[in-house]
């Protein structure tokens, strides 16, 4: 840990020059400009000697078969049923290993280039940062294997989140397919999500995170924003309209070609009170905009500092530039890039992960007898399966598949899926907001949506909601929203909020000593329940 007698060692063999005209403190000049260069020397001294150099283990899945069936390929051209050309995938390959710019631009694509959708910024998991741990220290542990039960228990549960995609979260309870969701997850031997009650489907294992309801309260608490205010009615979607549930749609897209339909919105916006509606709002969010959001809101309800905060005792001062507003608010939104660039190394230069659409493309090959793979029966058994297969019928004038129904036209984002960006960042921000705040603060007057116009607020009547337990919670709103919506899978949200945590927590240690105050350190709970002092 970097402390702050560093910079005490560092001034002690400086000779400090007299203070120019005007100018006074107790370092300036020369000292002042090598203070911060030694500064900067044990942060580098702290992440290259402490910090480990770590293995980056994968699933084995992109050696174990030739045809790459296992692996992210969406963007590259792939044959009828959705096999990769191999020769293609190799381009994508050796612009990985090279890191050339040239060779990124070899990378042979499926769809004509007025035609395709580009891969997203693969190279971004090569730059650099000046705070906290450089992206390739951080590990995440291998995907689910393809063949595995634990990859096809995830898949049934993306299933039945599509299917449940318009049905209210606080209608679980009463929904008789979510009790057949609850049900068929029973009965699978690897499934990892929380106890199989409907009022659980879906929810995180995170500490607060199966208190009250489904969704966060910061999705919902208006927030002010200077002289304006955030009110969190969102353009929803319309009901039962998915996508890539034809074979020909679902080729088009996994060969990179831009959709063909769009989506429809609803006249009237509304507060979020359903899967359909959370995955629309991580569709089109800024990148920190939960999380800025969330810290606005808790000013406006009053929300006490983190116990650490060294200005809770002081009788002169208050916080601004340090451990008040303004910093408050920059540091929120701080660690978002560093979590990206964290999470795109792992995305493309170690996991490549395929999407759930394309497993799911591989399961509809199976079942209709156009290929054969070593697909778990855990997946083929369920009855899921049939479900999907006549609401795809439904949607397609007939035409029954076993794809996986998808929230957006384009289906997933054209890059690997594990780990989850909008998860890195949800785990990185909400970890500062937990750094900055009292994590044991009751949220004052809660609310949830009408129980029948989605339009208005009502007071929520349950167990007391605390900060902490409402950002967990937003954070595995967040992460969930985009599984519900078909383009990631649990195990990507979990991993990386777990990565997004250790990012935050990577850029607070090397912080911690640059502050002048007397400060012991950001103490928060972490994702896994345990208490850390950074």
């Amino acid at each position: 840990m970097i402390e702050r007698y560093l910079l005490l060692k560092a001034l002690s063999s400086l000779r400090i020059q007299e203070a120019r005209a005007n100018e006074v403190g107790p370092v300036t000049g020369i000292a002042r400009a090598n203070a911060s260069a030694a500064f900067r020397h044990a942060a580098e001294q702290f992440n290259l000697n402490d910090v480990p150099i770590p293995d980056h283990p994968c699933n084995g899945d992109e050696e174990l078969y030739p045809n790459k069936i296992g692996n992210y390929s969406k963007g590259l051209p792939h044959n009828a049923i959705g096999e990769v050309d191999t020769a293609a995938y190799q381009s994508f390959i050796n612009a990985l290993t090279s890191g050339d710019p040239a060779d990124f631009e070899d990378i042979e694509i499926g769809a004509p280039l007025a035609l395709r959708r580009k891969l997203v910024n693969p190279q971004a998991g090569l730059a650099f940062d000046l705070e906290g741990t450089d992206s390739h220290q951080f590990v995440m542990p291998p995907a689910p294997a393809f063949a595995s039960a634990w990859e096809a228990g995830e898949l049934v549960e993306n299933y039945w989140m599509s299917l449940l995609r318009d049905v209210r979260f606080d209608h679980y309870h009463i929904n008789p397919l979510a009790q057949a969701a609850a049900d068929d997850l029973k009965n699978l031997s690897d499934y990892r999500g929380p106890s199989r009650l409907p009022d659980n489907l879906f929810r995180d294992k995170l500490p607060g995170t199966r208190i009250g309801p489904y969704i966060s309260q910061f999705f919902w608490l208006p927030a002010p924003f200077g002289a304006n205010r955030v009110e969190q009615h969102i353009r929803s979607c319309r009901p039962r309209r998915d996508f890539m549930t034809t074979q020909t749609e679902w080729l088009a897209i996994q060969n990179g070609y831009q959709p063909t339909r769009a989506l429809e919105y609803r006249r009237v916006r509304r507060y979020i009170t359903t899967g359909r509606d959370i995955g629309e709002w991580v569709h089109i969010d800024v990148l920190f905009q939960a999380y800025f959001t969330a810290f606005l809101a808790l000013v406006e309800m009053g929300a006490p500092v983190n116990p650490g905060n060294p200005y809770i005792t002081s009788a002169t001062q208050e916080g601004f530039g340090t451990f008040g507003g303004p910093y408050f608010a920059t540091l929120v939104a701080e660690p978002a890039t560093r979590a990206l660039q964290g999470v795109w190394y792992q995305k493309w230069f170690v996991h490549r992960r395929l999407r759930p659409e394309m497993f799911a493309g591989r399961v509809h090959m199976m079942k209709t007898g156009q290929a054969s793979y070593p697909i778990h029966p855990d997946v083929l058994d369920s009855e899921v399966l049939q479900r999907v297969f006549f609401h795809n019928k439904r949607q397609n004038s007939g035409q029954g598949t076993y794809f996986l129904p998808m929230a957006f036209p384009e289906g997933s984002p054209l890059h690997p899926a594990y780990g989850a960006g909008h998860a890195t960042v949800a785990g990185a921000c909400t970890t500062i907001l937990k750094a900055l705040f009292d994590g044991s603060f009751e949220i004052p007057n809660p609310v949830v949506p009408h129980p029948v116009d989605p339009t208005r607020l009502v007071p929520f009547e349950g167990p007391p909601l605390t900060v902490e337990g409402e950002l967990n919670k937003l954070a595995s709103n967040v992460a969930t929203g985009r599984n519900i919506a078909g383009v990631h899978w649990r195990t990507d949200g979990i991993e990386s909020l777990r990565l997004g945590e250790a990012i935050a927590i990577s850029i607070l240690r090397d912080q911690k000593g640059k502050y002048n105050e007397d400060f012991d350190g950001f103490t928060f709970r972490k994702f896994d329940g345990t208490v850390v002092t950074v």
